[in-house]
């Protein structure tokens, strides 16, 4: 049984949320997120909260219950707060800055990477080593950082590369020095 889906997803002031037509549809200041409805699972839209059930005793969904509860808390928070991920970049002569959409990332390549910032998410680069990626859609906030990431994941030895901030890389030792 899903501790998870037990509980009710809070609406915060200012969050609407409304089913129709097997989507649910969660407006707030940060703009407009869907979903679409599992048949398994009931949704219940009061002024105050959301709460997700299983609409029958099937072993789907029992399964499906607590993922769709977060899905849809994680729709109410988007539209709420806003999710935010944020990599630090590590290498000497590693960098990166915003110029309009593109986000120019220099990863010792011959050559600058460019990254077209999708719609609906915002990067920021506070100082050349960090990148702060803010968006509604959490799905798409750690896809971009993913993608970002991807060009250069850190190194075992010495470090180098991009990573998420807290990420724990497993160090390596290096060349021995003789017998």
């Amino acid at each position: 049984m899903s501790r998870i889906g037990k509980k009710p997803v809070p609406m915060p002031a200012g969050v609407q949320a409304s089913i129709s037509g097997g989507i649910i549809e969660v407006k707030g200041p940060k703009g407009v997120l869907s979903m679409p409805l599992v048949s398994d699972i009931a949704y219940v839209v009061e002024p105050q909260e959301i709460r997700v059930n299983p609409a029958n005793d099937t072993k789907r969904a029992r399964a499906f219950w607590g993922m769709q509860r977060t899905l849809v808390s994680n729709l109410v928070v988007g539209v709420s707060d806003g999710f935010t991920k944020v990599l630090e970049i590590t290498g000497v002569g590693y960098r990166a800055s915003v110029q309009g959409k593109i986000l120019k990332l220099q990863l010792g390549y011959s050559h600058d990477v460019d990254f077209a910032i999708p719609d609906g998410i915002t990067i920021k680069t506070p100082d050349p080593t960090t990148v702060e990626i803010t968006g509604s859609d959490k799905q798409r906030v750690g896809q971009v950082a993913a993608e970002i990431r991807r060009w250069r994941k850190p190194e075992p030895y010495k470090g180098k590369g991009v990573r998420f901030v807290g990420e724990a890389v497993r160090r390596k030792a290096g060349k021995s020095a003789g017998k």
